[in-house]
């Protein structure tokens, strides 16, 4: 595990109790020593990590900010490039990119455990962060299935369902569900902040509305910037229905057009359908696309697929 904050060090825990062996690297000395002092192994040391991870074959999780991914991918070429390589970081395209670039596209699987906080760092962590959660796994036309298998077992053993998706569309999603509400809750936040009475007075809405706000400003804007290409788009559109909602309201004193379609789209949400994929072959013909199509449908994967290193 490359990375021990929020996400890194909750899988590791995860991983290791479901019974796995796992080796956890961090760059700050104060993540690794409180791993360490939960009696996980950790360290500070990437060359020990790579070659702990080379000479069992181990799956590689790149839990890493953006601009640390290729200082671990360079470590990664030279000490362990045989492994299998997958990574928690909520874009997916431009970490295609930078593993495409370093020549590792092989041996690697994209992957997004859709949970968190708004805490971060190693204290923030637990292993049942991910139950229940859903856990995009990419299936990118490069992608190996039994590194996909791999991947998808680390998703089931933390306790996830896991979602099948291509990095485009995983993007675009992640856009409009994720980052996207980091920016409103920003703004919200701000908004609220200018009224003399508004902390005063805040409450449920205004607690669930801006929780995210309270995300390390860093992380936010490493992945909104990196997925900006997405992300613009998904913001026109939202300042789009504010500003119709916003010109109804002066000219007509009302905004019942946008609470009528919010209202509507969120029931939607509420009784959105999450079939089960169970008949799809890892390795089959077309199992990428067919898995993306059950992926777009809402369909999930709760045990393990048949195909290459998997128990079926």
């Amino acid at each position: 595990m490359l990375g021990l904050g929020l996400i890194g060090g909750s899988v590791l825990r995860a991983a290791v109790a479901a019974g796995r062996e796992g080796f956890g690297y961090n760059r700050s000395f104060q993540g690794a020593a409180a791993a360490r002092a939960e009696g996980f192994d950790a360290s500070t040391d990437l060359t020990e990590a790579l070659t702990w991870a080379a000479d069992r074959d181990a799956l590689i999780v790149l839990a890493v900010p953006m601009p640390a991914l290729g200082a671990m991918l360079e470590g990664i070429v030279r000490l362990a490039r045989e492994c299998p390589l997958t990574d928690v970081i909520s874009v997916k395209g431009p970490v295609l990119a930078e593993v495409r670039e370093a020549g590792l596209l092989d041996r690697y699987v994209g992957g997004h455990p859709m949970a968190g906080t708004a805490h971060s760092g190693w204290p923030a962590g637990n292993a049942t962060l991910f139950q229940g959660a859903p856990w995009v796994v990419a299936v990118d036309d490069h992608v190996d299935p039994a590194v996909w298998a791999e991947v998808m077992h680390l998703a089931l053993d933390c306790g996830s369902f896991v979602i099948a998706a291509n990095s485009t569309d995983h993007d675009a999603a992640a856009a409009s569900i994720s980052h996207l509400p980091h920016l409103l809750a920003e703004a919200l936040a701000v908004t609220a902040a200018e009224v003399p009475l508004g902390f005063a007075l805040a409450a449920g809405s205004f607690r669930d509305g801006t929780r995210v706000a309270g995300t390390d400003p860093d992380l936010v804007r490493a992945m909104c910037e990196a997925n900006a290409d997405e992300l613009l788009p998904a913001l026109d559109r939202a300042l789009e229905l504010l500003h119709r909602s916003r010109d109804s309201l002066a000219a007509h004193g009302s905004v019942a057009e946008l609470v009528e379609a919010g209202h509507s789209a969120r029931k939607r949400y509420d009784n959105f359908p999450r079939s089960e994929v169970v008949a799809i072959a890892l390795g089959a013909p077309r199992w990428r696309e067919e898995l993306a199509a059950a992926g777009r449908a809402g369909a999930v994967i709760r045990s393990a697929l048949p195909g290459p290193d998997s128990s079926e």
